[in-house]
This record gives structure tokens, C-alpha cells and sequence, in this order.
């Protein structure tokens, strides 16, 4: 949609996910935070890059 917002997106996803997926997601997004933060290997960060886009998040 042209006029979503993350706000919409977080209450759509509220309405649909359990606790537990909502705890795993954040977890994995808190894995990907901590291998692009603390390894600033370029070769993870475009690896990580790369899987974000491929799994449909748009990060530019």
C-alpha cells in the first residue's frame, strides 16, 4: 500500500503472529543487528545485505 505505515505494518502483525513468532522475529532481527554491529566484515554485512532483499525487506 502507498500510505502504510511501520505503525500499520506492527498492528497488522499483531493481529496475525502469536507471542512466540513475535519473540523469534525479534530475535533473528537481533542476530542480524549483532553479526552487522560487531563483525563489520564486509562480506556479512553484503551476505545479510542480500538475504534481507531477497527476503523482501527494503532497506533504501
Amino acid at each position: 500500500m502507498a500510505g502504510e505505515t511501520v505503525a500499520d505494518r506492527i498492528d497488522a502483525a499483531r493481529a496475525v503472529l502469536t507471542p512466540i513468532q513475535a519473540a523469534t522475529g525479534l530475535t533473528f532481527a537481533a542476530g542480524i543487528a549483532f553479526v552487522l554491529v560487531f563483525l563489520q566484515d564486509p562480506l556479512a554485512h553484503d551476505a545479510m545485505h542480500n538475504f534481507r532483499h531477497a527476503a523482501g525487506i527494503t532497506c533504501h
